[in-house]
């Protein structure tokens, strides 16, 4: 490989989320930190010497999303999804979750209901919930370690409840699982025929591991592009999330004018002078670090299954189709969640997120972030092995 991705980084005291806050987290402050969603490898040198080359100029005055800007991501679309889009569609939101934040303000009133589909991504709930909304859950079935959508579930959710809106994961976090296109347009037809407008998160979209591909919701058929607020980003792509770089891409005229004319005023899409520079500089010279970057992901994803099921058999790894995310199913310990939770936390020394933030559903998962170099993962699976054999849990 051209990177190096087992370069081990310092990231202490940057005011690392993930590193400078386990104190405040856990309690302790030597766990192998494996939980928020952002990766342990340098961003790709294109970056990096964009941001130096702007630096250098010296001077930081009001700033607009350039021809460059847009061309980026409208090439990036074509190219990487086969998804092709206009200008007039995108603009720029600072972070998925503001995106969907102010889908909500704008398509939904206070005590409307918003339909999600759990085990899924905590601030779907917790955003809708604290904006007076509230929240429907549409459980994903979990069928031979996969996870299917419950067709027939939201059919009756929908039946009994008069629903707005429905917040989809597209890849699904935490599972990894990438939507086929028959599945994500019956999605599609069932939120268009109900007046159900889709807000599709894809920030995971261009982390597709080797072998997959990604589908925009907005692509699977003509109610899915004229229902959505699909919402991207470079961030967890190039592991950017620092510099807060997201845009939403709207065909829908009408959809869009109310989207846009919620942000104009409140200036909500004006970017920083970084964000444009980043990503401009990612979509146009970051795609053989990113195509590297996925490979070492999958060794990665391999590795954990590998080790899993020679040393710690109770624990399944779920694979993932898209992400440096894996989903881990811890139900055959046979522990309650808290137990769960001490045995990575204090007998592990391990930093992993609590599967129930993902909802009642996760009971009995973790999920690990393997977005880092593979000395730190094996370190970490085999202070596991030493945890689950000396609770002497058997299989």
């Amino acid at each position: 490989m051209k990177y190096n991705f087992d370069q081990i980084i310092d990231r202490k005291n940057t005011d690392c989320y993930k590193i400078d806050s386990l104190k405040q987290r856990f309690g302790r402050e030597d766990l192998i930190s494996l939980w928020v969603a952002d990766m342990d490898f340098l961003s790709p040198s294109c970056i990096t010497e964009a941001l130096n080359k702007r630096i250098g100029h010296g001077v930081f005055g009001y700033t607009f999303a350039s021809d460059g800007y847009y061309n980026s991501i409208i090439n990036w679309l074509q190219t990487r999804h086969d998804w092709t889009i206009r200008k007039e569609w995108l603009t720029f939101v600072p972070g998925v979750v503001k995106g969907f934040a102010f889908a909500i303000d704008e398509f939904t009133e206070k005590g409307d209901k918003i339909i999600i589909q759990p085990p899924v991504y905590h601030p779907f709930r917790i955003v809708s919930e604290e904006l007076g909304r509230e929240v429907v859950n549409n459980p994903l079935l979990l069928e031979n370690g996969r996870y299917y959508i419950d067709f027939d579930g939201l059919e009756n959710i929908i039946a009994e409840n008069d629903c707005k809106m429905l917040i989809f994961c597209n890849p699904h976090n935490p599972g990894g699982r990438m939507w086929t296109k028959d599945e994500m347009a019956k999605l599609a037809e069932i939120c268009y025929d109900n007046n159900i407008l889709v807000v599709s998160d894809e920030i995971h979209s261009d982390l597709a591991l080797p072998g997959n591909k990604h589908i925009p919701f907005g692509t699977v058929s003509e109610k899915a592009a004229h229902n959505n607020v699909t919402l991207m980003a470079p961030s967890k792509t190039f592991n950017i999330a620092g510099i807060v770089s997201s845009f939403a891409v709207i065909e829908n005229p009408q959809i869009r004018k109310r989207y846009f004319e919620y942000l104009e005023p409140r200036e909500l899409n004006q970017g920083t002078v970084f964000a444009y520079t980043a990503t401009e500089a990612a979509y146009t010279g970051g795609e053989e670090w990113l195509d590297e970057a996925l490979a070492y992901i999958q060794q990665n994803a391999d590795f954990v299954n590998d080790f899993l099921n020679k040393n710690i058999p109770q624990i399944k790894a779920m694979k993932p189709d898209a992400s440096f995310l894996i989903w881990l199913d811890c139900s055959e310990l046979n522990l309650s969640q808290d137990e769960l939770v001490k045995l990575f936390t204090d007998k592990a020394n391990l930093a992993l997120n609590d599967g129930t933030m993902f909802g009642g559903e996760g009971e009995g998962f973790m999920r690990l972030n393997i977005g880092t170099p593979r000395p730190v993962i094996e370190k970490a699976l085999n202070n596991l092995k030493k945890a689950v054999d000396a609770e002497n849990i058997l299989p």
